[in-house]
């Protein structure tokens, strides 16, 4: 008898769940009692005021409103649900407890749209779930920050091109101050090596220093010791560094006085092949002195004095032997004097004069024995100066015993007269006359060097 009973609920229960199966023709969840009057044609009932009072209110709220946003299979899903979930309840009470309670909650969740103890209604299936939300919040960070870190690349790739630029216009400037500075100290062998060369006869002006912020320079104190820099104590300074390839050697180091905050030196690779090569003192914040290693071999070869933003003086090593061969001197705006050690013997056997930059004379030992044998006089003929007149000593006495006269012919000297004194009595004793450069005629004023 209890498994006629429990069976015919079931059926009754599986009847209704296949009856709201049915209703998917039906308008939906909006329907109400009325909707049949009006199907049939009958004119809808007219509504009367709302009863006054709680009960009235309690009568007119139905025990749960449908839900509005499930449709009918959704319904049918959660009936079943519902009908299960009664039925594993309603057995602990046997078998008529289990189709009491399968019915009971299979009406509830049909009705309602609800299923009792699932966590929550059946619509929430429809919104997005809190995972999903937390993704979409997730990826507008990330997009944000990628946003974040193009924007921080494209400054940090414009702040490269600016380094750059930078480097290119330092490397410019250095390779064409190089470059001056290797055409103006040619080596002289002799007069005509001097007529042929272009002459430095410009004073150089002192290089410029190009303003750079403080900000790219990195910053570190310093003890320089007595003598390091010719300085005559113990300095305090400040180092600001610069390694604008970031290579971990600095192209420029400039040293900076702790207590005034005087320009002392700077120390410079104009090359950029990591070792410093260009060495300048300052005074009063005006270059003053500056030394050079222009063959990159780690040693100094040129040395610079500056005075009032002109160089006043240059000394070159030539050979790079380690020994300075070669002196230019500088008054106001231009040279002055040069000399040259063209044996490395450290005595000087070349010295040239100018006035108004213009060579006047020249004196040569051409036997380098450490004496002076040969003087050249010039004059000016315009912008350019010519061979005017030319002494030798030819026998190694100290003193002048040939003599020969130039006369500027088309812009050119051209030799005129000779004299000689061929016993080094002081007198001459041979005149030859020259035309156009050829001897025309010769005098002999000692009768023993008369052929006989």
């Amino acid at each position: 008898m209890t498994n006629k009973a429990f069976a015919i609920l079931l059926i009754a229960n599986l009847t209704l769940l296949s009856l709201l199966s049915g209703c998917s023709t039906t308008s939906g969840p909006a329907a109400t009692a009325d909707a049949p009057a009006e199907q049939n044609g009958d004119p809808p009932p007219v509504s009367s005021p709302p009863p006054d009072g709680d009960a009235a209110s309690a009568d007119a709220e139905p025990e749960r409103a449908p839900s509005p946003g499930l449709s009918v299979g959704q319904r049918a899903q959660n009936a079943v649900e519902g009908m299960v979930l009664g039925a594993v309840i309603g057995a602990q009470a046997g078998p008529i407890g289990a189709a009491v309670g399968a019915g009971t909650l299979l009406v509830y969740a049909a009705i309602t749209g609800h299923v009792p103890l699932s966590g929550g209604n059946a619509p929430a299936r429809d919104s997005r779930d809190d995972e999903e939300v937390r993704e979409e919040e997730l990826e507008e960070e990330l997009d944000r920050e990628v946003a974040r870190g193009d924007d921080l690349e494209n400054q940090i790739e414009a702040e490269l091109e600016r380094q750059e630029q930078l480097l290119e216009q330092m490397r410019s400037e250095d390779e064409a101050r190089k470059a001056a500075a290797r055409g103006a100290a040619p080596a002289p062998a002799g007069a005509g090596d001097l007529e042929k060369r272009a002459d430095p006869r410009i004073a150089p002006a002192a290089p410029e220093e190009r303003e750079l912020p403080l900000a790219i320079f990195e910053k570190e104190e310093k003890t320089i010791p007595k003598g390091e820099w010719g300085n005559p104590r113990e300095l305090e300074v400040i180092a600001r560094s610069l390694d604008a390839d970031e290579d971990g050697r600095p192209e420029q180091v400039r040293y900076f006085d702790e207590q005034s905050g005087a320009y002392l030196r700077m120390e410079q690779d104009r090359d950029y092949d990591g070792r410093i090569d260009s060495w300048q003192d300052y005074e009063g914040g005006a270059l003053v002195r500056r030394t050079l290693d222009e063959d990159a071999d780690g040693d100094a070869d040129a040395w610079e004095e500056y005075r009032g933003g002109r160089m006043t003086s240059r000394e070159v090593d030539r050979n790079r032997d380690g020994t300075r061969d070669a002196f230019y001197s500088y008054e106001g705006d231009s040279l002055v004097l040069e000399r040259h050690d063209g044996n490395d013997d450290r005595a000087i056997d070349l010295v040239v004069k100018y006035e108004n930059r213009l060579r006047v004379t020249l004196e040569e030992d051409r036997d380098r024995n450490g004496q002076m044998d040969q003087w050249t006089h010039y004059a000016a003929h315009g912008e350019q100066e010519l061979i005017e007149r030319i002494e030798r000593d030819t026998d190694g006495d100290g003193r002048a015993d040939v003599f020969e006269r130039y006369d500027a012919t088309g812009g050119e000297p051209v030799l005129a007269r000779r004299e000689e004194d061929k016993n080094g009595d002081g007198q001459i004793d041979i005149t030859s006359i020259y035309k156009n450069g050829k001897l025309v005629r010769r005098e002999i004023n000692d009768p023993e060097l008369v052929p006989l």
